[in-house]
């Protein structure tokens, strides 16, 4: 117990922290008289309480964190901050089951954006703004805002940040200290979350769905005010206006971090990433048009270019707004859509999946393990960029991408096994560990994920923590070494 308690420390003046963030929920609904207040001055109070009675509880365990330390926390924030995010949903909604109003709350703040709930039309706007509000909290990272304040509180944030970021340039320093780097990365995704529902606003928007819109697409989660998500609006100006931020949201953030510290757009031409990025993007937008309009399905070549466009980038980048029923498309088409959204985020970006780093360097592996087929004796370095990457980084994405793999066929023949079809099963496990929200089959756009079943759905939680943390942080906590002295 003596080495939890200073894990259960922070986790208590992170809980005191969160309580904060139901003021700007509580605010509108105030201002609009919206009838859910209530909701969130229960949710402030209980979370701001929780905070304080384990902060008092555990105050005599504290000391400064080992990596060990962060692992476990980290876990613990991302597992239990759901609980509190989903009060708002029960009080307000007090039909809801809690398996339902966790699941919610999960989707929202690790920007899945799979949703149980019907009838969004009808609900209370504060209760929209925060069920993408948590998008936009989780889209970054929570932890990475408890790095920017955890040191005016007494403790140092860099466990947290190796533990929240396990990717191969995780330990790339943006400024010499973690505070100054998690304050940056928040003043530019809080810089461009405004210019964003500034756009919505002016494409059409009202001042409600251009604050929920925004929130959703800056987090890459995809929950909407509306059942019928972007087809709600019909309009292909805020159509454009939501691609372009979630193209800019599926580029790293250290990457626009350091375009505005230096005012230069070099620095996105220097990103490997973003070439690769691009690309992909552009063939598939281009193939899929030409696709849906051979075989029929739009008759004119601009309409399949506006509803390829839009869902290809929206479900790549692991958005998951929709203008369109994609699950009535050629299967190729959503399969396509759904299997881009694997890779096609950038490495500290919002968006899901392995990342595009790691595809590229998966395949940069192969290519070069092809070539020393031919040529045993040939010296061939694989490379980001100028970059040689060492051989450790490699295994490691081996090593990922074996995890990832072996995660989505066990999760799929577990869904599978509890009674759900397999085409359901497995794109409902490839949409939860990416964090993209649709699926196909039972869960595609035009449905919810209301049509499982308790187990189903706690299943479909766990499989959005693990692709939020990045696999390896949620597993190795769950692995005995782990808790051996």
């Amino acid at each position: 117990m003596s080495q939890i308690l200073p894990v259960v420390h922070i986790l208590s003046k992170v809980l005191m922290l969160f309580a904060f963030a139901f003021l700007l929920p509580l605010g509108v609904s105030v201002a609009l008289d919206d009838g859910a207040q209530r909701a969130y001055d229960e949710a402030i109070v209980i979370a701001f309480a929780s905070g304080l009675v384990l902060w008092v509880l555990s105050h005599r365990g504290r000391r400064e964190l080992q990596t060990r330390d962060g692992f476990l926390l980290v876990v613990l924030i991302w597992a239990v901050l759901p609980v509190y995010s989903a009060i708002p949903l029960l009080v307000y909604m007090p039909e809801l089951t809690f398996t339902d109003a966790y699941f919610e709350a999960v989707s929202g703040l690790t920007a899945t954006g799979a949703t149980v709930l019907s009838g969004l039309d009808e609900l209370p706007p504060s209760i929209n703004i925060w069920r993408t509000q948590m998008h936009w909290i989780g889209g970054m990272g929570v932890i990475v805002l408890v790095i920017a304040v955890l040191p005016m509180l007494g403790v140092g944030g860099r466990q947290l940040f190796k533990a929240e970021t396990p990717t191969p340039m995780k330990d790339s320093k943006l400024t010499p200290r973690m505070a100054e780097t998690a304050k940056g990365l928040w003043q530019v995704y809080a810089a461009i979350t405004l210019v964003c529902m500034a756009a919505l606003w002016l494409g059409g928007m009202s001042w409600v769905d251009a604050v929920v819109h925004g929130f959703s697409v800056m987090g890459l989660g995809g929950l909407s005010s509306h059942d019928a998500s972007m087809a709600f609006f019909d309009s292909v100006q805020l159509e454009i206006i939501v691609m372009v931020f979630a193209l800019i949201a599926g580029i790293s953030f250290s990457t626009h971090f350091m375009a505005f510290r230096t005012r230069s757009l070099l620095t996105y031409r220097v990103d490997s990433e973003i070439r690769w990025y691009f690309t992909v993007l552009a063939l598939s937008i281009a193939g899929l048009t030409w696709f849906l309009w051979a075989k029929g399905f739009y008759l004119d070549l601009p309409e399949a270019l506006r509803y390829a466009a839009f869902n290809t980038v929206s479900v790549a980048t692991t958005l998951g707004f929709s203008n369109t029923d994609y699950n009535v498309w050629p299967y190729f088409a959503p399969l396509w859509m759904l299997f881009l959204s694997s890779f096609i985020a950038s490495s500290g970006s919002t968006g899901g999946g392995i990342k595009m780093l790691r595809a590229v360097l998966l395949y940069k592996q192969v290519y070069r393990e092809m070539i020393k087929l031919v040529h045993p004796s040939a010296a061939i370095h694989t490379k980001v960029g100028r970059q040689p990457v060492p051989n450790k980084i490699i295994y490691a994405v081996l090593a990922f991408l074996f995890i990832y793999v072996a995660s989505v066929v066990i999760l799929s023949f577990i869904l599978s096994a509890s009674g759900l079809d397999v085409f359901t099963a497995f794109t409902a496990v490839v949409a939860m560990v990416n964090n993209t929200g649709p699926g196909l089959g039972q869960v595609g756009p035009a449905s919810t994920y209301a049509v499982l079943n308790d187990f189903q759905t706690w299943v479909c939680a766990f499989a959005m923590l693990l692709g939020r943390l990045e696999f390896f942080t949620l597993l190795v906590v769950l692995t005995p070494v782990f808790w051996r002295k």
